[in-house]
């Protein structure tokens, strides 16, 4: 890029927890760059489920400041670099940025790095530019567009870390259990086949199970259709359970057992899932369940700069089965827009904005 403007692009918050249609657009100046940063043209920011938490004021876990910029995912290109500014990253390098952008090392974050989740407890990417230490930012592989590699920082990292990134990762061979069709599920769906895994999917629509099928899943449970979901999932694994599940709500919690195989391990994404509400099952019957199975539980939180990196491996040697999947790409001034169709849960993939107008 020949020359950087003195002014960007932002949508923001003018008073929190009211609600992404109260979102507003300004135009502010670029920060100075400091000597050891790194400035970057952000070309595409993907959306999650957070991202309406934090909007509606119903996420717990942070402290947005005033006048929030929404959102953690983005990719973008290197346009400036600072004179002290460490390591190999150049001008016209296209990059990620961590979505703890000070969790650099391990599969958890140390205490109080969550401080530093971008869209969060500090400011977001849903802007023009924005400025990075070099640590925070990751090259992009270059079969990724923009727009696809946007999609990984949150998701496409937890999904890795709940799979891949434990004491206990999974292998070829495994049956691995997905609940749902979300961001982080379909990463999971891809994770797993590109492992060498055997996958159930399931869903409440029968035209979703089929899209998952045609990404890998072997396969595919309607949950509506099927309310004891746990049972068939029993059937299909001739009665063992699974290896793995990919527990994205924590509304699933008592069924995610029953389908366990002994010894198994169940990876929690969230506590509390869209419908608000988790299964009924005390302290008491939880530890009755653990002990039973001799599960492992772990609860995931994203993940490091190091975990990305490794997913980035993973993806590149397996460029076609790990491609992000995108339900669609909305512009810039379509962004209410997006996160409605986000809302909607009515697509399967990711739903991006493109800042290249």
């Amino acid at each position: 890029m020949s020359s950087i403007p003195t002014s960007a692009r932002q949508f923001y918050y003018p008073i929190t927890s009211q609600g992404w249609d109260k979102l507003k657009q300004r135009t502010v100046p670029i920060p100075k760059l400091r000597p050891t940063e790194i400035l970057v043209k952000v070309h595409a920011v993907s959306l999650q489920y957070r991202d309406l938490l934090v909007g509606n004021g119903k996420y717990p876990f942070s402290k947005p400041p005033p006048e929030l910029v929404p959102c953690s995912d983005m990719a973008g290109e290197v346009v400036a670099v600072g004179e002290d500014a460490q390591g190999p990253l150049k001008v016209g390098d296209r990059v990620v940025a961590n979505f703890i952008t000070t969790h650099l090392y391990g599969v958890t974050p140390k205490a109080g790095t969550w401080s530093d989740a971008q869209g969060g407890d500090c400011q977001g990417v849903l802007e023009d530019y924005k400025t990075y230490k070099p640590e925070s930012l990751i090259r992009i592989p270059d079969h990724l567009s923009y727009e696809e590699a946007s999609t990984l920082p949150c998701a496409a990292v937890t999904a890795y870390n709940a799979l891949l990134g434990g004491r206990k990762p999974l292998k070829a061979g495994d049956t691995v259990l997905i609940l749902g069709t979300g961001g982080v599920s379909i990463f999971g769906l891809q994770f797993a086949v590109a492992s060498g895994a055997t996958v159930i999917v399931t869903s409440s629509s029968d035209a979703k199970l089929e899209q998952a099928k045609v990404l890998g899943a072997t396969h595919g449970v309607n949950y509506r259709s099927n309310p004891a979901w746990s049972e068939e999932v029993l059937r299909l694994t001739n009665g063992e359970g699974v290896d793995h599940i990919l527990e994205v709500s924590g509304e699933t919690i008592k069924q995610s057992f029953d389908a366990l195989k002994v010894g198994g391990q169940i990876n929690v994404i969230a506590a509390v899932g869209p419908g608000g509400r988790t299964e009924a099952l005390d302290a008491q019957s939880m530890l009755g369940m653990i002990i039973i199975k001799a599960a492992n539980v772990r609860g995931i939180n994203i993940g490091s700069v190091e975990l990305f990196e490794k997913l980035l491996k993973l993806m590149a040697a397996n460029p076609e089965k790990t491609r992000p999947v995108i339900a669609k790409v909305f512009g810039f001034n379509q962004t209410i827009e997006a996160f409605d169709g986000l809302d909607s849960q009515k697509y399967v993939g990711k739903i991006v904005i493109s800042l290249d107008e």
